[in-house]
């Protein structure tokens, strides 16, 4: 991960930091998470979590819908 240095007035970021704490994240992450979906970033997490519950709905039909017991899972 790179560093990257910002300049933002002290009140705005005294009120992001106040928000930030109240939504239990950071300011850093809010930034983090801005950067990402500005650079499209976001959209291709969005594409591979589709993909990932289309192939999830795929292999469900494959085995008929069989409910898994936890002790089918974990037999030793």
């Amino acid at each position: 991960m790179a560093n990257l240095t910002v300049v933002i007035e002290n009140d705005t970021l005294k009120r992001a930091r106040i928000r930030a704490l109240e939504e239990g994240t950071s300011v850093n992450a809010i930034v983090r998470d801005y950067l990402a979906d500005y650079a499209g970033m976001k959209a291709q997490r969005d594409a591979a979590i589709n993909d990932l519950l289309r192939l999830s709905r795929r292999a469900k039909t494959r085995r008929g819908n069989r409910k898994w017991r936890r002790e089918d899972l974990h037999q030793r």
